[in-house]
């Protein structure tokens, strides 16, 4: 490809993925034109976006772009040939998904909106409560923000509908908290990690065997902490919740070796 090496270098991040701005959504055929010499194939547009995405994948660029989310060019031969614009709408919608929990069909609004020039999205965001430090346990794994929602903030701030939270909060996968009347951080991140996954097309019946281990999980350790909290070892309610914590922590890695593992297995096999 004529201008390839510098088309990829001016490509390049710098330290940060470049943030997705309006106007740059959908430019003008004349600009899109000027920048024909710096086309990347999808080959070269995965090598750009794994340094930050280490899961991207080809099925993954080819399946945003069949959802509507980036249009590349085509060759006369039908090559895909992806522009600046194309990189950093995929950039957008990869850190959505993975900072935000968003689903598909609500990044495409998003970018709509900047398509049409908005600068300030119609997103509500959640009330953070940091009354926990990052970095320990499971906060480091899934996050220590600390949210208080209503129904209606849960739904916006996911992007379920209300019949799909109302079969999550049926199977116990999601309700609020008890007496409170509100929802937390983690019925947040369960209900968007359901909306990402809903849109690979795995539903909530399918999610039932996830309940059923976390719960007999909750009791292993339940079970292993209980001579703590007895105080039979002398240990003070400080320290049993650090264990739990630890002990969590320990079963959600060792979760996802073993996923991983099964994963691995499952391909070379």
């Amino acid at each position: 490809m004529s201008g390839g090496g510098a088309a990829a270098e001016s490509m390049r991040p710098s330290g940060r993925a470049e943030e997705f701005r309006p106007g740059v959504a959908r430019r003008s055929p004349s600009a899109r034109a000027e920048d024909a010499a710096k086309t990347l194939n999808i080959g070269e547009v995965l090598d750009r976006l794994r340094a930050e995405y280490p899961d991207i994948t080809l099925s993954k660029i080819r399946y945003l772009e069949s959802e509507g989310l980036v249009e590349p060019a085509r060759t006369s031969s039908n090559y895909r040939k992806y522009s600046l614009d194309d990189v950093l709408r995929l950039r957008h919608v990869l850190h959505a998904q993975r900072e935000r929990y968003l689903p598909l069909r609500v990044i495409k609004e998003e970018l709509a909106a900047l398509d049409r020039g908005d600068t300030a999205l119609p997103r509500p965001g959640p009330r953070a409560v940091p009354d926990r430090p990052v970095g320990h346990g499971l906060d480091a794994l899934i996050g220590a923000e600390r949210v208080r929602l209503s129904r209606r903030e849960l739904l916006a701030a996911s992007g379920l509908d209300d019949d799909v939270l109302a079969e999550l909060e049926g199977n116990g996968l999601v309700g609020p908290i008890a007496g409170g009347g509100y929802y937390d951080s983690d019925a947040l991140l369960v209900a968007r990690t359901v909306a990402l996954l809903a849109s690979h097309g795995v539903q909530v019946r399918h999610l039932r065997a996830a309940r059923a281990a976390a719960d007999r999980e909750a009791g292993l350790i339940e079970a292993a902490v209980a001579p703590l909290r007895s105080g039979r070892l002398g240990e003070s309610d400080g320290r049993a919740a650090q264990t739990v914590d630890e002990l969590a922590t320990l079963l959600v890695r060792m979760h996802a070796a073993l996923l991983r593992t099964r994963l691995a297995a499952s391909r070379s096999g």
